[in-house]
């Protein structure tokens, strides 16, 4: 194709949940908590959990081979896989070498990156560069976490909040003007200490007390997240809205990263969008980490809310701290 041509955009989507449900009323019986109290702080009201021998690229390729099916190519013409995890199913292989023996996708490189929630956004960055710059034609981004393998189940203050699920897109290119029209990714690494895993990796080796004093489970600060939370969602979605010369009533759609409804209420009003543009399935699935952006835009697409020519505004933050928005004009 002649230089500048074609723009990078989503050519299909898929996903997959577990089958388990954990509602409030299960949470009840294992910590001191109450479907009210998580309710009124979260808005959270179940939320799906792998079993003992599901693992994230299990996950991570039932989602790809949705997208594959949603995007009518094949796995032989995937040319790269990008995987979003932190909870991979190991430090090495990579999940994404794992994915592509699984699905066959024998042309494509593959590596992970980690960027907690905010991994999505990262990767569709990342699959934007290469497609716009002519070195890839079909990209597998793959958001997968199974949050519920790293939660501490006797901290009332992290467990009500994760669940597990999987969320894919195949990115190509598309006709200029349309798909992903730019994207704004950043971190901040001071912040690191307040959302983390403290064992498991070179700086805490796994021994008999890590693993007794669940050093292998999040940590989080709460609030400190909260505050930067609701910081970042108003400022990433003023660099994305600039970048692309937009103004908030240019928005048909805004996903963002189903944390806390709070938060996405905050969002709305800085906005001011009303509760039809904007996708919420925070209720049904809690925090998927970076596969809950990704699990929303399949959802939206497949429930007829997103439609072509629509402006999506896409908002996510996370561990790092990091954060990631785009802007995409929909080419389905």
């Amino acid at each position: 194709m002649p230089q500048n041509s074609f723009k990078a955009g989503i050519l299909g989507t898929g996903s997959f949940l577990p089958e388990n449900r954990l509602t409030n009323a299960d949470l009840e019986k294992m910590v001191d908590t109450s479907d009210e109290w998580i309710v009124s702080r979260t808005g959270i009201r179940e939320r799906r959990i792998a079993d003992a021998s599901m693992t994230t690229s299990y996950m991570a390729t039932e989602a790809a081979k949705k997208a594959l099916i949603d995007a009518n190519i094949s796995a032989k013409d995937i040319d790269l896989i990008i995987i979003a995890t932190v909870v991979p199913d190991m430090n090495f292989p990579s999940t994404a070498c794992i994915v592509q023996a699984n699905i066959g996708a024998d042309n494509a490189a593959a590596f992970d990156i980690e960027v907690g929630c905010s991994g999505f956004i990262y990767g569709l960055s990342i699959a934007k560069q290469f497609i716009e710059n002519g070195t890839y034609k079909n990209i597998l981004v793959v958001a997968a976490d199974t949050l519920s393998k790293i939660t501490n189940w006797e901290d009332r203050n992290t467990c009500v909040l994760f669940g597990d699920g999987a969320g894919a897109a195949i990115v190509g290119p598309v006709e200029n003007g349309y798909g992903i029209l730019d994207t704004y990714i950043g971190a901040d690494g001071k912040g690191g200490k307040h959302l983390y895993m403290p064992a498991g990796g070179s700086r805490m080796p796994a021994s008999e007390d890590s693993v007794k004093n669940k050093l292998h489970t999040i940590h989080m600060e709460g609030q400190e997240v909260f505050k930067f939370a609701v910081k970042v969602m108003n400022t990433a979605t003023i660099e994305i809205l600039d970048k692309c010369g937009l103004k908030p009533d240019d928005i048909d759609i805004f996903i963002p990263h189903q944390a806390n409804i709070r938060i996405i209420e905050a969002g709305m009003k800085r906005l001011k969008l009303t509760n039809e543009k904007v996708f919420i399935n925070l209720d049904k699935y809690g925090n998927m980490s970076a596969a809950s952006v990704a699990v929303a835009l399949d959802e939206a697409s497949k429930e007829g809310m997103v439609k072509k020519d629509n402006i999506i505004l896409m908002v996510a933050f996370g561990a790092g701290l990091t954060w990631g928005s785009t802007v995409i004009k929909w080419n389905k």
